[in-house]
């Protein structure tokens, strides 16, 4: 196993936790979250899918998270080791508290690691359309 396999699994073990400082620790000072070139969950203003930096934008994106989703089920199906790149399959089922609409998503987070081990980057890949349909 990997030590950025092994990090991964640790960062959501401190997720279902709770522990986002262990998180940020984690992190490196100037990761990118959510950095895409063009993302129509981002386009259509969906907050949680919003392009954030540093270690200030992850904190902004669980405050995000613990402000505007109900998670209701949080299963991560398999983690795939690619050296500086983990991908993590999961499923989410989470409740918009702005609108009260539910939506349950397969999705995959792809985290990025440093020569030095600390994560530079997160992308979601998820259906849009439900991320979108559920903050109207």
């Amino acid at each position: 196993m990997s030590n950025n396999l092994s990090t991964v699994q640790q960062i959501y073990a401190c997720f279902g936790q709770g522990d986002i400082p262990s998180i940020l620790n984690l992190l490196d000072e100037k990761v990118q979250w959510e950095s895409w070139a063009d993302n129509s969950a981002q386009n259509a203003g969906v907050p949680w899918i919003a392009a954030r930096n540093g270690k200030a934008g992850a904190v902004e994106f669980f405050q995000c998270i613990g402000s505007q989703l109900q998670i209701k089920d949080f299963q991560v199906l398999s983690i795939m080791d690619g050296g500086n790149k983990i991908a993590a399959e999961f499923v989410i089922e989470a409740v918009v508290t702005a609108t009260g609409k539910t939506y349950r998503d397969e999705e995959i987070h792809l985290w990025s690691f440093s020569e030095a081990g600390k994560v530079i980057g997160l992308r979601h890949y998820l259906d849009t359309a439900k991320h979108i349909e559920a903050t109207k």
